[in-house]
Order: C-alpha cells, then structure tokens, then sequence
C-alpha cells in the first residue's frame, strides 16, 4: 500500500503509537507536532488523509483544518479527546471528513480510514504558498 497519512498531534507518545500501528498497516505515516509543521508537511509531501487532533498550543486543530481547506480537498479525520457536541458539529463545520473521539477502537480507526481513502480518491493540493 502506498497510501501517505499526515498525524498532526502533539502528544509525542500518541504520535509514535499511531505510526508504528499505521505502519504495520502499510501506510505512510508522516508525524506532525504542531499546526505549522503539519502544514508545510500537507503542502511538501501530499498525503492521501490527514489525521488531526484538536487539542495543541499555539494552534488549535480547528484552525489548521481550517487552513487545511484552503489547500486541499484531501480528507481530514478528527482524532480527539474532545466529544461534546459542539466540538463534533464545530469540526465538520471548519472542514473535517469525520470525527472519531478518543479512546477509540483500533478496527474502528482502521476502517474509517479506509473508508475516506476511498472517497479521497481525486484530491488535490492547490500551489499555495504556506508561510510559516
């Protein structure tokens, strides 16, 4: 499988789990720390999914799905702890796909991946210029 999924989340702990479980899987897996990072990585390595968590400093997951849209149509799982309504509603609303709230099933995540991958089949990443 030659699927590339960009992780934004910035519990480093989580990040490697996702990784190595999405590695053995047979996708790419391209880790992001922080909003900005995750942005430039969108716009250097286009990924066929992006996976975000709404919880990090400095910039908020709903602002860099938000920005995400501005580049890509590619597909934006929600991956948070964060499960009340408004959240939920808020995310789709910004731009995401779906919304998975934490902890999840590992089959679960594995099949809503699979699931926007299939949908995701004719994204694309726009030549805008990311500043950091």
């Amino acid at each position: 499988m030659d699927k590339k999924i960009l992780f934004i989340d910035d519990d480093f702990e989580f990040l490697a789990l996702l990784e190595k479980m999405l590695g053995l899987e047979g996708y790419k897996v391209f880790p992001a720390s922080n909003g900005a990072d995750g942005l430039h990585l969108a716009y250097e390595q286009h990924p066929d999914l992006i996976i975000l968590d709404i919880s990090m400093p400095e910039q908020n997951g709903f602002d860099v799905c938000k920005s995400l849209r501005e580049i890509t149509t590619v597909p934006i799982l929600m991956l948070t702890a964060r499960s009340n309504e408004a959240d939920v509603k808020h995310g789709f609303a910004v731009g995401a796909d779906d919304y998975l709230r934490k902890p999840f099933a590992r089959d679960e995540l594995l099949s809503r991946i699979k699931a926007l991958l299939r949908r995701g089949k004719n994204v694309n990443i726009n030549n805008v210029a990311i500043n950091k």
